[in-house]
């Protein structure tokens, strides 16, 4: 993996962003199923926030994560696991469970986390319904945790589908007073920006294609 050609891939994208008219957008380099040396390329090119969607894949480089990056957890988690990386997580984005919110402040009070919703009802994604949002909101000042926002996973293949998503997402945020967008990936996350998005998860357009698990 080449430092120069994902600073190259980064100035990409910071170009999309800056003809969008945007500048309070936050990248967050998914770093899951690379190589080791993914990490410390993020943190040559400027990259301060990185993404991992498993437990054990997380535990295993966090030796090799600089103390100035944070540290995003974008998949789903097993209750019985989030104790191994709640110390060093510092947002944790696909929450849609209760009993993970209550998990998750047990063990550090005063986290980040945002809901995970499914705005276009998909049965193969996690993710509440809109009007499970209000419950989830309580549950977590229950469970002494900050909900900064929502995030949402677009519509595979479906451009429109995705945007309309995006677009609903940036709406319930609005409506509940909520800062943070997470939504947008490598293939649609122009239309994620256009839409509102406040961070975007970027695995494959910094860093190619990722290997298979």
């Amino acid at each position: 993996m080449d430092a120069e050609i994902v600073a190259e891939r980064l100035a990409d994208v910071r170009n999309v962003i800056d003809s969008v008219g945007r500048s309070d957008v936050r990248i967050v380099a998914v770093t899951k199923a690379l190589p080791t040396d993914a990490i410390a390329i993020a943190h040559e090119v400027g990259l301060r926030d990185i993404g991992e969607n498993y437990a054990q894949e997380l535990v295993s480089k966090l030796d090799l994560i600089n103390a100035d990056t944070r540290v995003h957890f974008i998949g789903r988690i097993q209750r019985n696991k989030v104790r191994k990386i709640v110390e060093r997580v510092d947002q944790w984005h696909s929450v849609s469970r209760p009993e993970i919110l209550h998990e998750i402040g047990k063990r550090r009070a005063g986290t980040s986390v945002l809901l995970q919703v499914n705005p276009t009802a998909d049965p193969t994604k996690d993710g509440i319904a809109a009007e499970e949002i209000e419950s989830m909101l309580a549950t977590a000042i229950a469970a002494d945790v900050v909900v900064d926002g929502l995030m949402t996973i677009g519509v595979h293949d479906d451009a429109d589908a995705s945007k309309a998503a995006f677009e609903e997402v940036d709406s319930l945020c609005r409506h509940w007073n909520l800062q943070e967008r997470s939504m947008g990936m490598s293939g649609d996350y122009r239309d994620a920006l256009e839409a509102g998005a406040t961070i975007l998860r970027l695995g494959s357009v910094l860093f190619g294609p990722r290997p298979q698990r």
